[in-house]
């Protein structure tokens, strides 16, 4: 289902884990920095709201998408049970778009076999700056709290 049909952040609190026992690492992009910090708070208060105390949260910026696989691989190397990786590309007149999105893609999931952790894809990819604000604490949600709820889940799926 479209994003256009349903929010983001609708999520059962009886459905999710509690986030206590369990490390997140953010890695956020800084372009497109007012869509990507409203995606790094809307994770943040997730995890916070799930049980997670602050210590148990690291944020590392990085300076656009295409380097979120390598700020992911920095935090891979500490004891994360799952890593958030928030980014936002706008469809452009180039196929730039096509390379960021698919390089971002192909490495997280390169660095989930790699080191047997979830690495959860919060990348928006719209085609304009409006629908990326409706993923953004906007009228369709937040995609930032989606990605946190997903790597939640997998923190724990990943413990079982």
């Amino acid at each position: 289902m479209s994003t256009a049909h349903q929010s983001l952040s609708a999520h059962d609190a009886h459905e999710m884990p509690n986030a206590g026992p369990y490390r997140f690492g953010i890695v956020v992009a800084e372009w497109n920095q007012a869509i990507t910090e409203a995606l790094a708070q809307g994770a943040i208060s997730f995890l916070k709201d799930a049980g997670a105390s602050e210590k148990n949260i690291t944020r590392i910026d990085v300076p656009g998408s295409f380097e979120l696989t390598a700020g992911a691989s920095l935090l891979a190397q500490n004891n994360y049970d799952a890593i958030i990786c928030l980014g936002c590309v706008i469809q452009g007149e180039t196929k730039h778009f096509d390379f960021i999105c698919h390089s971002v893609s192909q490495g997280l999931t390169q660095l989930t076999i790699k080191y047997n952790k979830p690495f959860i894809f919060g990348v928006l990819t719209p085609n304009t700056m409006q629908q990326a604000e409706d993923r953004a604490g906007g009228k369709y949600g937040n995609k930032g709290v989606e990605a946190a709820a997903t790597a939640l889940k997998m923190a724990a799926l990943f413990k079982k």
